[in-house]
């Protein structure tokens, strides 16, 4: 019997590799147009000036022929990869269903934020919103692991959290990051305390040696300021992974 798990866990995992892999090809439209400075509009034409309509679907423009003005395939690769690795933690329990959904909006958010330092709020708060409602929705299904109480609690608190810091240093934490942190707290809570703990820690100590590195390769000073959504979200995955693991 647990050899038969052991397999429908595989094949869970490999369907959430190509699960990731297409929705990570419908991402770079998206990335492209939500890559501009914080207070402009969302970019409406190609480089070349021509309508680019939709969301989703390859950063390609048909009219001018030139070549792809989007992310490339790192977001088809990197979805592919935190899928798979979601599914061989999870199982087949009905969380899988909520991660998979929300892992390529975190990959989106993390390559915006990466490429503009901006995180946008037609992402981030339905981010939070959709984990929310989801996992209220994985909790009435039986075979879960998880608390959709700790989850509310876990958003409110990561999100006051970095609301906090917010306020004591504006310049070196954006509001997009507090508006993040909800969605972030929404899926560590899930697993409970330990993985809020685990998730948030591993974000700032990703993003302090990100910026160390930087200052060791004289590519950024001390004061420089570094997208922090990638680390944050870096974060909230490696707490997830442990939680689902122990859960």
């Amino acid at each position: 019997m647990s050899g038969y798990g052991e397999h429908l866990d595989v094949w869970a995992a490999v369907a959430a590799a190509l699960w990731g892999a297409a929705a990570g090809a419908v991402l770079p439209r998206a990335a492209y147009r939500f890559s501009v400075p914080p207070g402009e509009e969302w970019r409406t034409a190609c480089p070349a000036g021509h309508p680019v309509g939709g969301w989703l679907g390859r950063a390609r423009c048909g009219p001018c022929a030139g070549p792809p003005y989007g992310p490339g395939a790192a977001p088809v690769v990197v979805t592919a990869l935190v899928c798979a690795a979601l599914a061989a933690v999870t199982g087949t329990r009905p969380e899988l269903g909520v991660w998979l959904l929300l892992a390529p909006v975190g990959v989106l958010l993390a390559v915006v934020d990466l490429r503009v330092q901006r995180l946008p709020d037609p992402l981030t708060l339905p981010f939070a919103g959709a984990a929310l409602v989801l996992l209220g929705l994985a909790a009435l299904v039986p075979g879960h692991a998880g608390e959709w109480a700790t989850a509310l609690l876990g958003a409110l608190a990561l999100g006051a959290g970095y609301f906090v810091l917010f306020l004591v240093n504006p310049g070196g934490m954006g509001f997009g990051d507090v508006k993040l942190a909800l969605g972030a707290g929404a899926v560590l809570g899930w697993y409970g305390w330990p993985a809020v703990t685990l998730g948030t820690l591993a974000g700032f100590v990703f993003g302090a040696l990100y910026g160390g590195a930087l200052v060791v390769a004289r590519k950024a000073g001390r004061r420089t300021a570094i997208p922090f959504g990638p680390f944050l979200i870096g974060g909230a995955f490696a707490g997830l992974l442990v939680g689902a693991y122990a859960a």
